[in-house]
């Protein structure tokens, strides 16, 4: 039984069901990357194969009680993460454990053993991410959605310094070997940034009141960079997602592929022989399930494609989507420059064609994966009643 799998799949549907879309940093995305960087901080500090299975499905929860907020989620993580696993029967000795690295990411908690410092590690390791300061404006949305705390440039910056530099350090050896110094230029960034902002604010003249008002009337016009920064990663997400529902399909249509190449190869040829007519009732199970998942792989990557045409009426009526290729590829190139100049004059029609973007992206990402999801199960059931046809077929001899 493969417990992660089933925490992933737990997790990813909770998330989808009960979490808030207000929370636009501590979602499924967050929780993705800090599995990744868990199981990799795992594998360089040469955890055993326990180890890393406690710590990746720790990863999966840690963040699992944001759907009932912020205060105290650690703990209802914890008890979300026992919940699951008792029901699914792992182990009791594994399940405290698991329960226990979830309590311990808890901000300003010292971890107290090794796998203690691999997740804290994992959990803040978005600090030497080249797009930590992406990164960090997600946050900053996300805090002045659902707490309303609100920060000017020049306070979040400084108040990112502060945690890099004086509230955060890395335990593990990677994490001080190869994450820090990641971390470090994350901190000259921000000192530079912070340095910028500082001067800009000297330059302004204190007799230029006037310029000052019609520079926040301009501002306030235009989007918070939190927004932008909010679909700039989100849709890097979602690209990154479907990128791995395709390596898995690919996986799957490669494992599938061979099995069907060695039958044909090895045990087609064998079966006319009366000794062998045993096996040609197995045979023919284990190249059947073989075949519908290859079907099933190859419709979750399957590309649809629309029309690739739009009229000037479709544009001024804001019914069409310019941002999707399918839309538009048919187009001669300067229609397609007036559509996309005239989107641009109404920030309306913009970020709407930008959220119906994304939410088509998630329909394909739901797609991919639920098929993806039935074609691990054929490929499973296949396996088991393949084998078990193979063992009742030779007991009969």
């Amino acid at each position: 039984m493969d417990f992660v799998e089933k925490a992933e799949s737990h997790v990813f549907h909770l998330f989808k069901d009960k979490l808030s879309p207000d929370y636009i940093y501590h979602n499924f995305n967050h929780t993705l990357r800090v599995v990744n960087s868990a199981k990799l901080i795992a594998k360089e500090e040469r955890v055993g194969d326990d180890d890393m299975e406690i710590i990746t499905l720790a990863a999966w929860f840690h963040d699992a009680g944001y759907i009932a907020g912020p205060e105290n989620h650690e703990y209802r993580s914890a008890e979300m993460a026992e919940h699951f696993l008792k029901k699914n029967d792992y182990p009791e000795d594994k399940t405290a454990k698991v329960a226990q690295l979830i309590k311990s990411t808890q901000l300003g908690v010292e971890p107290q053993n090794h796998l203690e410092k691999i997740i804290k590690d994992a959990d803040c390791s978005h600090f030497a991410e080249p797009n930590y300061v992406l990164l960090s404006e997600l946050l900053r949305e996300e805090w002045k959605i659902t707490q309303k705390k609100a920060y000017s440039d020049l306070e979040w910056a400084m108040s990112n310094r502060k945690v890099l530099l004086h509230y955060h350090r890395y335990f593990t050896d990677y994490g001080k070997n190869v994450l820090q110094p990641l971390k470090e230029a994350n901190i000259a960034t921000l000192q530079a940034e912070i340095n910028s902002l500082e001067t800009d604010k000297k330059k302004v003249p204190k007799d230029k009141k006037d310029k000052q008002d019609k520079k926040k009337a301009e501002k306030s016009d235009r989007p918070d960079r939190g927004i932008d920064t909010m679909f700039r990663v989100t849709l890097n997400n979602h690209t990154r997602l479907s990128e791995i529902a395709d390596s898995k399909a690919n996986i799957l249509l490669s494992v599938n592929t061979i099995i069907i190449s060695i039958s044909l190869s090895t045990l087609i040829p064998k079966l006319d022989a009366p000794a062998n007519a045993h096996l040609i009732i197995p045979t023919l199970i284990l190249m059947l399930f073989s075949t519908v998942c290859i079907v099933f792989a190859i419709l979750s990557t399957r590309p649809k494609v629309t029309t690739g045409t739009f009229t000037r009426k479709d544009v001024e009526e804001r019914k069409v989507n310019l941002l999707f290729f399918g839309n538009f590829y048919k187009m001669p190139i300067d229609e397609y420059e007036w559509a996309v100049n005239d989107m641009m004059k109404d920030r309306d029609y913009l970020y709407n064609a930008m959220i119906k973007d994304l939410y088509f992206l998630g329909k394909v990402l739901n797609r991919k994966y639920n098929l993806l999801r039935i074609t691990y199960n054929i490929f499973m059931i296949g396996i088991i009643v393949s084998v078990a046809a193979f063992v009742y077929a030779f007991k009969m001899l």
